[in-house]
Order: C-alpha cells, then structure tokens, then sequence
C-alpha cells in the first residue's frame, strides 16, 4: 500500500489514516481548521480543489454526511497517495480523487455541480518570496500552478447557484481574496482570523462565499491556536477531537 519513502500517518478521527512523504509536504492545522470550518454546510456534492494528498476530503467524509466528496490535485505523485489513502481507509463508496488542472475543473465536471467547494491553496505569490528546493512543497506553497484568481474562479464555475465555496489563506491577501470573490459572484459571507495565541496578530484566515449571494458579511470571533499559558486553546483541542495532548498538524504551510 505505501512505496518506498512513505508513511502512513494517523488522522485522530474515526481511525483514519493518511499516506504522505517522509521528506515532503505533509498536511498542517490548516487542513484541520478548514474542514472543521466547512463541516456545517449542508451535505451535498463536495470539490476540495488543491486536494494534495487528499487529507480534506477523509476529514470532510469523518465529520460530514456529504454522500459524494471527490479532490482534485494537480500533481500525479499526490494525487496517487490520495488514490491510495482512500484505498486504505475503505471509503471509495463516498470519496473520488482526480488528477487534473484545477483551471479545467468546468472542463472536466461540468458548470453548476457542486453544492460546496473546498480549496487550502497556494499562498505566496510567484516572486514574493524564496521558493522551497522540494518541487512539491514549493507547488504547495507558492502560486506556481494556480494563482488566487484561478481558484476562485474555478470553484465559481463549477459551484451551483447558493452553493458554498470554504477557503483557508493569509490575512495578508485579504483584500486579494475578498475583491476577487466578489468579481466572481462568490459573494463573502462568513470571515474568521485564526491567531497563534491572544496576544499575537492572525497569521491565518477562513473565509466562506456564497454563490450568487445577498452582500452581507459576518465577523467570526478570532480563533486561537494556543491559549495564554502556551497549550492549546480548548476550541483548538475540540477541533482535534482531543484530551490536551499534542497531535500531528503543524501551523499552517
């Protein structure tokens, strides 16, 4: 089930687990925040876009009662261990990956077919900083293969009228994100900052669209991911599904 160069890490929820590189990118906390912040939708048709090893789309089919959860991942190598991560956890019946360019997602699924999509994308842009030597990581880390602007005009093609777009990125594209959403008709409805403690600024953000939507914009409280004596925040713990004790999941990518 895993190649050479693998492991198999555990998900915490619902004995789940995940096929990743030993020495590439793996999954961080904000894959964790992100399907903790999707999970209310209404369950229906779900895309996760940048779906990388897959490790949304388990999360999204341990806390959800969506019956079609597919991912769509760009490159061959993650798209196969999320392939076989669903092998290995038995959940074929409800999750489906792809493997393709999310800039053909029409192309590929059609316009107006989900009822929600997820997306934990690229976050530096091209030139704005210094690239990781690992093609993977720095694909996962840098707008190398999508920009902002292809992701969320992705996910408002394929998105049905009201469905709902659910998006993990920095607070310093803020105005990025909220200008080209609003561009696409994924109109903002629901904003979170997520802050490594009380007294530190966001270093992430959870930003949910709505398709076709009213204006109305709704500020979430901030989100800590440790409390005040340096352990994690209880609603941190709660997410994590447990009992003070640390967990796999780093700060973001």
């Amino acid at each position: 089930m895993i190649n050479n160069g693998e492991c198999i890490d555990d998900l915490q929820i619902k004995g789940l687990r995940l096929i990743q590189k030993n020495d590439g990118f793996k999954f961080g906390i904000d894959a964790v925040l992100l399907s903790d912040f999707a999970k209310n939708a209404t369950p229906g048709k779900v895309m996760d876009l940048c779906t990388g090893t897959g490790v949304i789309p388990l999360l999204l089919w341990a806390k959800t009662a969506s019956p079609d959860i597919s991912g769509l991942e760009i490159q061959a190598d993650m798209a196969d261990m999320a392939r076989r991560s669903v092998e290995l956890n038995g959940v074929g019946e409800r999750v489906h990956i792809f493997e393709g360019d999310l800039k053909n997602a029409s192309e590929m699924f059609g316009r107006c077919v989900f009822d929600v999509v997820t997306c934990n994308p690229p976050y530096i842009e091209t030139g704005a900083a210094i690239t990781n030597d690992t093609d993977a990581v720095t694909a996962a880390r840098h707008e190398l293969l999508c920009s902002l602007e292809d992701v969320i005009r992705s996910a408002a093609e394929i998105l049905k009228p009201l469905g709902r777009f659910y998006m993990i990125h920095r607070p310093g594209r803020l105005a990025d994100i909220l200008c080209c959403m609003r561009k696409y008709r994924l109109e903002p409805k629901t904003l979170r900052f997520v802050h490594p403690s009380p007294n530190k600024p966001p270093k992430m953000l959870l930003v949910e669209g709505r398709k076709n939507s009213g204006r109305e914009l709704r500020i979430m409280a901030p989100l800590f991911v440790h409390d005040g004596n340096g352990g994690y925040s209880a609603e941190i713990e709660a997410i994590y599904g447990r009992d003070g004790q640390e967990k796999n999941g780093k700060e973001g990518k």
